[in-house]
């Protein structure tokens, strides 16, 4: 059973920075589908970025690209999401997820489907 916990969530102005970081355990398989989900109010959960811990394939939604880095330290088991220059519109909450099918990575509107979903970090930006 993989436990995953969100930390690093905060209120921020726009142009801001903040970083979040998801602390992964109980690992069965050899790579996971690493994944930064969140949902605004009133709003569907949206994928943010992925990462295959295998190889360290990234992908990104296009309203984040440039702005929002995923990586993980993999001797800390830990998930990360630099988020800079942030937005009034990315205040959301903000979910890490994980899963052991690859596919899953490349297409950020699978969002339902992860199998293992922290509990999730308030981020707030306001302008």
């Amino acid at each position: 059973q993989v436990h995953l916990v969100e930390s690093g969530g905060g209120s921020v102005q726009a142009g801001g920075s903040l970083r979040l970081s998801c602390a992964v355990s109980g690992y069965t398989y050899s790579s996971y589908c690493l994944g930064w989900f969140r949902q605004a109010p009133g709003k569907e959960r949206e994928g943010v970025a992925t990462i295959w811990t295998g190889g360290g394939s990234t992908y990104y939604a296009d309203s984040v690209k440039g702005r929002f880095t995923i990586s993980q330290d993999n001797a800390k088991n830990t998930l990360y999401l630099q988020m800079n220059s942030l937005k009034p519109e990315d205040t959301a909450m903000y979910y890490c997820a994980a899963d052991p099918r690859r596919n899953l990575c490349s297409r950020l509107d699978w969002v339902d489907i992860y199998n293992y979903w922290g509990q999730g970090t308030q981020v707030t930006v306001s302008s």
